[in-house]
C-alpha cells in the first residue's frame, strides 16, 4: 500500500491519501480521542502522541498535530497506523454519526438551499483539496454561519478564505447575504 502525503495551508495539518476510499458518504471530524471512539482508524491515530485532530474525507485523512511535536518524527508513525488499519479490514467508522452532527436542517428557505448548493458545488471541492471540509450551519439576518473542519479548522488562511473567497462569492450570487462567519 502506498500512501501519499500532501502539505495543507495549515502548517499543523498534513493530508494523507491512502489510494482507496476512506468515507463512502459525508465526512467525520474528531477533535479528541473521546470523540474518536466510533472510528477504529481515528482511535489508532489518536494513540500517537501529539495528535490533536483527525478528519476523514472521501479519499483522504487529515491529521493535526500539537505545536510541540515535529512532523519528521510523527509522519512515519501516522503512515504506519493508516497502513495497519486498512490492511486489518476494520471499518473506518463502526457506528453512524448523529444526524445533528451533519449540520442539515429540516425545513429551510430557498436562500438557505441556494447557499448550500453553492457551498456543495463550488466551495467544498476546493476545501477538500486542502484536506478539510466546510459545513453550512445556518443563515440568519443576512449572515451565513459555517463550520470549518479538518485542515481548515485553525488554519491561518481560513479567515481570508471565508471573508475574501466564500463571502464575496455568496454575496455575488445571493444579494441577501451580507456576511459570512465561522463558528466552532
Amino acid at each position: 500500500m502506498f500512501i501519499q502525503t500532501e502539505r495543507t495551508p495549515n502548517p499543523a495539518t498534513l493530508k494523507f491519501l491512502p489510494g482507496c476510499p476512506v468515507m463512502e458518504s459525508k465526512t467525520a471530524n474528531f477533535t479528541d480521542s473521546q470523540a474518536a471512539q466510533r472510528s477504529p482508524l481515528a482511535t489508532a491515530l489518536f494513540g500517537i502522541d501529539g495528535i490533536s485532530g483527525v478528519f476523514l474525507g472521501s479519499d483522504f485523512i487529515t491529521v493535526t498535530k500539537t505545536d510541540d511535536k515535529d512532523w519528521d518524527i510523527m509522519k512515519p508513525q501516522i503512515l504506519g497506523a493508516i497502513m495497519e488499519h486498512f490492511q486489518s479490514g476494520k471499518p473506518v467508522i463502526s457506528e453512524p454519526a448523529d444526524a445533528a452532527a451533519t449540520g442539515e436542517g429540516s425545513a429551510e428557505g430557498s436562500i438557505s438551499a441556494q447557499i448550500k448548493e453553492l457551498i456543495d458545488t463550488r466551495v467544498r471541492p476546493a476545501v477538500a483539496q486542502d484536506g478539510g471540509d466546510i459545513i453550512f450551519k445556518g443563515f440568519e439576518n443576512g449572515v451565513v454561519y459555517l463550520h470549518m473542519q479538518g485542515a481548515c479548522s485553525g488554519c491561518p488562511s481560513s479567515t481570508a478564505t471565508l471573508k475574501h473567497g466564500i463571502e464575496n462569492m455568496l454575496r455575488y450570487y445571493i444579494p441577501e447575504v451580507t456576511e459570512v462567519r465561522a463558528i466552532d
